[in-house]
C-alpha cells in the first residue's frame, strides 16, 4: 500500500501540479516533478515562501522566466512574437536566474555567445530592450500579495553598439523582383507603392479610398485622413515622383 500524499498535489500525466489554498490565497502552479517526495519539497517550500511572505513582508523568490512568461501573457505588442522569440534565446542563460541578479554581469555571457555566432550589436542590444522592459515593469507595475514590486529598482543594461550594422542601399530590380515574388498578389501593389513613395507603414495600411477628396482645381486629389492626423499626401505628387523611377500599376 503506498503512502498518503500531501493534501493539494494531483497528478497530471507525469507531473505533479499544485492546487491548494495557503493563507486565503489560491496556489495553482505546477512543480515540474514527476517524483511525489520532490513535488512535495517544492510544495512545501512555497508554503514557507507565502508564510514569510504574508507574516515578516519576504519578497518570494521569482525567476526571469517567471517574469517573462507574465510579460508575454500580459502583453499586447504586435512584436509579441519577436519579443517571444527573444526570450527563448534568453532562457538558457538566465531563465533559472532569480529576477533581481539580473543585470549586464549575468547577462555578458549571453551577449558574447550570441556576438560569437555572428549576431549583430542591433539584434541583441533588441533582444537586450526586452529585458530592460521586463526588469522595469517588475520594479515599477507589478506587484504581489503584499503590494511589494517584484524587484527594488531595475538595473541599468546598456545596449551595445559594435557598429556593425549594414549600410542601407536601394533595391535592385533584381532583388525587388526576388523579394516580391514570396508576396502574396494583395499585398504585391501595395508595396510597390510603398518602395516608390518611401511612405511609412501605416501611412499605407491606414489609407482608406473615402478618405480621397477631389481637386479639380488643380486636376488631383489628396487623401485626408480623420481628425487632422497631420498626414495629407498628394497623389499627384507622388504619381509625378514615381513616373521618375518606374511604373507602379
Amino acid at each position: 500500500m503506498g503512502r498518503k500524499k500531501t493534501p493539494g498535489l494531483v497528478k497530471r500525466g507525469d507531473c505533479w501540479h499544485i492546487d491548494k489554498k495557503v493563507r486565503g490565497r489560491r496556489l495553482c502552479e505546477s512543480t515540474g516533478e514527476s517524483d511525489l517526495g520532490k513535488a512535495e519539497e517544492y510544495l512545501a517550500r512555497k508554503i514557507e515562501e507565502i508564510r514569510q511572505a504574508s507574516v515578516y513582508g519576504v519578497r518570494p523568490i521569482r525567476t526571469f522566466r517567471m517574469a517573462a512568461t507574465k510579460f508575454l501573457n500580459e502583453s499586447c505588442k504586435r512584436s509579441l512574437a519577436r519579443d517571444a522569440d527573444c526570450l527563448k534565446q534568453l532562457d538558457a542563460f538566465i531563465g533559472d536566474l532569480e529576477i533581481r541578479k539580473v543585470h549586464m554581469g549575468t547577462l555578458q555571457s549571453y551577449i558574447e555567445t550570441r556576438k560569437g555566432q555572428g549576431i549583430k550589436s542591433g539584434t541583441i542590444a533588441r533582444d537586450l530592450a526586452v529585458v530592460r522592459r521586463i526588469l522595469t515593469l517588475s520594479a515599477r507595475v507589478w506587484r504581489d500579495e503584499n503590494n511589494q514590486p517584484w524587484i527594488d529598482t531595475a538595473p541599468l543594461l546598456q545596449l551595445p553598439n559594435w557598429e556593425d550594422a549594414a549600410e542601407p542601399y536601394p533595391l535592385t530590380w533584381d532583388e525587388q523582383q526576388h523579394f516580391f515574388k514570396l508576396l502574396p498578389d494583395y499585398l504585391h501593389k501595395m508595396a510597390l507603392f510603398k518602395v516608390n513613395t518611401g511612405l511609412r507603414e501605416q501611412g499605407v495600411c491606414w489609407l482608406r479610398w473615402d478618405w480621397e477628396v477631389k481637386v479639380p482645381a488643380l486636376k488631383t486629389s489628396i487623401f485626408i485622413t480623420p481628425e487632422n492626423r497631420l498626414l495629407m499626401m498628394t497623389v499627384s505628387g507622388l504619381a509625378r515622383k514615381i513616373r521618375k523611377t518606374r511604373s507602379w500599376f
